[in-house]
């Protein structure tokens, strides 16, 4: 193993794995605790236990964050980085989800569509308090209590089983849905190695920038979000593709757009991967480049949404999430100041200033995803390279925009990129989003205010390593992605 200083990769490990815990206990008390637990286990407590549960875990997330900044400069192997990721997701398995209620809207949302109900007109509201579903009904936070579905007919399958499992009770069926995360985050790991592969990377910088993340960590393991299974599903699907088995990478990139419909970006890129090894005349190439892939994964939207028996509401739902204002939304936060603005100057109505600017960040991300789709098919850029900058675009420029986001793009940067400005700014930014929510949810003034000194504090930390670097003063580090371990330089490359 590598060291910087006196420690090791293994220091680092026990640092983190030290944080985690502390994550976890901190959740016990502050966590985003349900509004009825019938088993008692995730219950509020006293003013004393929840300061220092709050103490606990930002003190875990903060000791986390640093322990896997100081992580990626230790010149870890592959295997000492997948021993690190275990240690450091098994404290958060069997706690209370944490920093975000969205789980509790999966549970309901699978007990409606067990019950009949018509997930996609209709919120949690409609299950009966006492029946499967209604406590986590209770707990879905205020105004997604009454909003329709925006996830997928696969998702919901996957979480109506969770809720027919368990009965809807709250603390099996919140496990039961992280039991689908970390099968994600395993699938998440899969596709980066063998996508690390692919592309001539390190295997251990991609796991340690796309899985060992601690903004993946809280999210996906703690907080459950289903991006993680969308990210998973999509790098497979992509992988697949490059491999040359399209079509099953098409099905499953469809999958993917069936939890969460960003993952439709990946089609594009596929298909630039298809049309580049296809064969015979140019107009053949780019037609199937541009059909195939489409039509193999609207075969698999169809069929699973037949077979889900939730219809195809789910395609007029796509921007319920858009009507909620989030201040990481820049397009959004424009739009805001400018419709407030004009309301103060001419009296007009701020909402359709704020739409037209929300739409506009919307095109011009459209217009960036062409253009990087445009430099993948003439070799400019490496198509799935491009993919994860397009991702980071589509998240700039979207209406809503949450932390967790930005995972779409790192994960598929952390396999394709060995630096590069992208890469530095999906590092700090991953570091810094983390404290953006509070473990019970929430999104306070102050975490904006930490995220911000995180994020000074990342570029300046890596402007001094990348000056020492050029000096001559830390060869073989390489942060934003840590150096490859001698077992693993030695190693012949398996494709």
């Amino acid at each position: 193993m590598g060291a910087t200083g006196a420690w090791t990769s293994g220091g680092y490990r026990r640092l983190g794995a030290a944080g985690s815990v502390a994550v976890a206990l901190g959740g016990w008390a502050v966590g985003t605790l349900p509004a009825h637990d019938p088993w008692g286990l995730w219950v509020p407590h006293g003013t004393a236990v929840t300061a220092a549960g709050y103490t606990l875990a930002y003190g875990g997330l903060t000791v986390l964050v640093v322990a896997w900044w100081l992580y990626g400069r230790a010149g870890a192997s592959v295997r000492d980085t997948l021993v690190t990721l275990a240690w450091w997701t098994a404290p958060m398995v069997l706690a209370p989800p944490l920093y975000s209620a969205d789980v509790y809207s999966y549970i309901a949302q699978g007990a409606m569509v067990l019950e009949g109900h018509d997930v996609y007109s209709l919120g949690p509201s409609v299950l009966d308090p006492d029946g499967p579903g209604g406590d986590a009904a209770a707990s879905v936070g205020g105004h997604w209590t009454d909003t329709p579905a925006p996830y997928g007919p696969f998702f919901l399958l996957l979480a109506r089983g969770v809720a027919w499992a368990t009965g809807g009770t709250i603390v099996p069926a919140v496990v039961g849905m992280r039991l689908i995360a970390l099968g994600a985050l395993v699938l998440i790991v899969w596709a980066l190695r063998n996508l690390a592969r692919e592309h001539g990377r390190s295997e251990s910088a991609a796991l340690w920038l796309g899985a060992l993340n601690p903004l993946l960590l809280i999210h996906v393991v703690g907080g459950v979000h289903n991006d993680g299974l969308m990210t998973g599903l999509m790098l497979a699907g992509v992988l697949l593709a490059l491999r040359g088995r399209w079509i099953t990478g098409s099905a499953l990139v469809g999958l993917a757009m069936m939890v969460k419909s960003p993952a439709a970006v990946a089609l594009l890129f596929v298909g630039v991967v298809v049309g580049r090894a296809a064969s015979g005349p140019a107009v053949r190439r780019v037609a199937k480049g541009l059909l195939a892939p489409g039509l193999v994964a609207g075969a698999v939207v169809v069929g699973v949404t037949f077979l889900g028996g939730t219809g195809f509401g789910w395609l007029g739902t796509q921007s319920v999430a858009g009507r909620i204002h989030t201040a990481l939304s820049l397009s959004s936060d424009l739009g805001l100041g400018l419709g407030e603005l004009l309301r103060l100057l001419v009296g007009t109505d701020p909402d359709p200033v704020k739409s037209a600017v929300q739409n506009l960040g919307l095109l011009l991300a459209l217009a960036l995803i062409a253009r990087l789709a445009w430099h993948a098919t003439t070799g400019r850029t490496e198509p799935v390279h491009a993919l994860g900058l397009a991702l980071l675009a589509l998240v700039a420029l979207s209406p809503m925009v949450q932390p967790w986001y930005l995972l779409w793009a790192t994960a598929v940067l952390a396999a394709t990129a060995s630096g590069g400005r992208a890469v530095g700014a999906v590092t700090v930014l991953s570091a810094a989003l983390v404290y953006e929510t509070q473990p019970s949810g929430s999104t306070p003034a102050y975490g904006f205010v930490l995220a911000a000194l995180v994020c000074v504090a990342g570029v300046v930390l890596l402007r001094r390593d990348r000056a020492g670097r050029a000096r001559g003063r830390v060869p073989g580090q390489r942060l934003p992605a840590p150096a490859e371990s001698q077992a693993e330089a030695d190693a012949p490359t398996a494709r």
